[in-house]
């Protein structure tokens, strides 16, 4: 395991290496219980288990025959299971579609194996037709009244050139919102805001450029939108999830200043993002937004709002007042195309320059939960070796040494004993980071100083 991290808010952002061997990942979600399913981009759907181990067989297996992965920003990208999946079976993806590059949303159901989907049930409930191969969107989310969510990207081709962001009567730059619980298709939600006026009806909000991720907070159903920008700015926006036909305004507005001149109407209410992030200033690209963490593991992150960049190497962190901090920069860990949230409220990122799915962790709290678990450390500082006590028969599996930059130096198997011993001699002087890893694959972590 991998974890390292600095200071922010009085505690430390950190990662950890949870599972391993992914290919292009665009989604990481959990069905209600402790299994995550992994999408990736060529089609497949994988289940990594509570352990880390992943299951042989796909979930999942979505042909080039059904998919258009041709393009960076095209192929499988969503998923979400129906909240009610436990009993129905049913869940829902959000893929490109072969042939004319469509959006599709199609609903599935489990087979008599509940680790493996039955490929014959899948049944097409929207399409959305794209005119460029980028700015597609791809997330769909159900929201805490039960409805599932769409994110609709502008079409792409750069400055929505055909002006559909703030067109009503079009489904691309906005929030959808159906009910897949009506009449097959689907039906509308009465509330949606276009209903029985002009405008589609399908749409809850206007004005995105490309919602990538974005996700509701378990404790307060507030829609948190990271919509990727254009030329100066990434955005993140935070609603309460019953505020209907809000208008985040693009292409008027990119993040808080106006982008086309003109386009904005006076009699118009937009609505702003609670916080802009500088391309110059803000290590910010293309956001990849996630959660706002819901855990009991790390107390200190609880409320805070975490996201990342495709195109830098550090997770970023608001409370809800818009305050922003970074982590250091992590080794090998660029092109993030997705956080995933377990079913226990816990964060994980996913790299799709290593296929490595990390579980993000609050280093700061490491000593006082080493120290819980009856594990310490003897001498500490340590000059040539050092001792792990283990004084409530944790059964351990595993240690790994780090650096401060995240580099692995040491790695050994533990006994089942009171003591294990470990060699340092080699090791230069300094402060280095102990990650202890259980049967069950938890982990404890505590800093080592060689001296």
């Amino acid at each position: 395991m991998c974890l390292f991290g600095i200071t922010a808010f009085s505690q430390t952002i950190g990662i950890t290496s949870f599972a391993t061997g992914f290919s292009s990942p665009t989604e990481l979600t959990h069905a209600g219980d402790d299994r995550m399913f992994l999408v990736q981009q060529n089609g497949a759907i994988k289940i990594i288990n509570p352990d880390g181990t992943v299951n042989p067989n796909n979930f999942l297996t979505l042909t080039s025959s059904k998919v258009n992965f041709a393009a960076n920003e095209r192929g499988l990208l969503g998923l979400a299971f129906h909240p009610n999946f436990a009993n129905n079976g049913f869940f829902y993806v959000n893929y490109t579609r072969a042939g004319d590059a469509a959006t599709a949303i199609e609903r599935y159901s489990i087979s008599a194996n509940p680790n493996v989907a039955d490929p014959a049930s899948g049944a097409v409930l929207l399409t959305v037709a794209q005119p460029f191969n980028n700015h597609n969107g791809g997330t769909i989310k159900f929201g805490p009244d039960g409805y599932l969510y769409i994110g609709m990207g502008d079409g792409g081709s750069g400055g929505d050139p055909g002006n559909r962001a703030q067109n009503i009567n079009e489904n691309l730059g906005k929030m959808l919102r159906i009910d897949v619980d009506g009449a097959f298709p689907y039906a509308i939600p009465p509330d949606n805001p276009y209903v029985g006026i002009a405008g589609n009806d399908e749409i809850w909000a206007v004005g995105l450029r490309n919602p990538w991720k974005y996700s509701f907070d378990k404790s307060n159903g507030d829609l948190w939108i990271a919509d990727v920008g254009q030329d100066a700015v990434e955005e993140i926006n935070s609603v309460s999830g019953t505020a209907a036909g809000l208008n985040y305004g693009w292409k008027c507005y990119e993040g808080n200043s106006i982008y086309a001149a003109g386009c904005a109407q006076g009699s118009t209410t937009y609505t702003f993002p609670i916080r802009t992030l500088s391309h110059s200033t803000d290590n910010a690209g293309s956001i990849t937004g996630g959660y706002v963490y819901n855990g009991t593991t790390y107390p200190n992150f609880i409320g805070r709002y975490f996201f990342t960049d495709l195109y830098y190497d550090k997770i970023g962190m608001i409370d809800s007042e818009g305050t922003l901090s970074f982590s250091q920069a992590f080794n090998n860990f660029g092109f993030i195309t997705t956080f995933g949230e377990d079913v226990n409220g816990e964060l994980y990122v996913v790299s799709a320059d290593n296929g490595i799915v990390y579980k993000i962790i609050d280093t700061s709290l490491a000593t006082d939960d080493f120290a819980t678990s009856g594990l310490s450390l003897y001498p500490n500082p340590a000059a040539s070796s050092f001792m792990i006590h283990n004084t409530k028969g944790v059964a351990l599996k595993q240690i790994q040494l780090h650096d401060l930059t995240g580099k692995l130096l040491l790695q050994q198997q533990l006994q089942q004993s009171d003591n294990n011993t470990l060699n340092v001699d080699l090791l230069q002087n300094g402060v280095y980071l102990v990650s202890i890893e259980d049967v069950s694959g938890k982990s404890f972590t505590t800093k080592l100083l060689i001296n």
